[in-house]
């Protein structure tokens, strides 16, 4: 993980935690996308592997990632 993922605030982390334990997809795309566009791409998927989910139980994770196959993964508006 990159200095910068591990020095990312809780503050910055949770509302993602939250959506995703409301499985608020639409929710947790926002959060994504500022979040990318904040701190880059490569510190998003640094936080997403590192911190979120593995601090996810088994049925968010499978709820993320079926998400994330369907809809699919993208972090910033392709134009």
């Amino acid at each position: 993980m990159t200095e910068t993922a591990a020095v990312i605030p809780l503050s910055t982390v949770i509302p993602m935690f939250n959506a995703i334990s409301d499985r608020d997809w639409s929710r947790f795309k926002e959060l994504e996308y500022e979040f990318a566009n904040n701190y880059g791409v490569e510190t998003w998927a640094d936080v997403f592997n590192f911190r979120i989910m593995p601090a996810l139980e088994p049925e968010a994770k499978t709820w993320i990632l079926v998400q994330k196959c369907s809809k699919g993964y993208t972090v910033r508006v392709v134009e």
